[in-house]
């Protein structure tokens, strides 16, 4: 083994320490379905949006918008809130906001 190899590896190993790598996973996991990533863009743009605003918007049917949303919303990256009979949704993870920013959204 390297004389210097002890050192290299130990330094190797604490980067896997600093890093929550199941939770960055679980987000890049997320944010590679192009669908709940066009659904996130829009809420960080429209926050209040409705299902039916929004599955117009992605031009999606309203059902596949709700499944994107649960998902997101079990992950707690999004929230809901009844108005009527309709649910309004809104990004409320600010990791995710910060890396939509990241990879050019932005606010109008």
């Amino acid at each position: 083994m390297d004389p210097g190899g002890e050192e290299i590896t130990r330094h190797a190993s604490s980067a896997l320490a600093d890093v929550d790598i199941n939770g960055w996973t679980q987000r890049f996991d997320l944010l590679s379905d192009p669908n709940r990533l066009e659904i996130l863009l829009c809420l960080h743009r429209a926050p209040g949006i409705c299902v039916g605003d929004l599955a117009n918007v992605v031009e999606r049917s309203e059902n596949s918008v709700s499944q994107a949303l649960r998902v997101l919303r079990q992950q707690g990256w999004v929230s809901s809130t009844r108005v009527g009979r309709a649910a309004s949704y809104r990004l409320e993870d600010q990791t995710v906001h910060d890396l939509l920013h990241w990879i050019g959204a932005q606010h109008e």
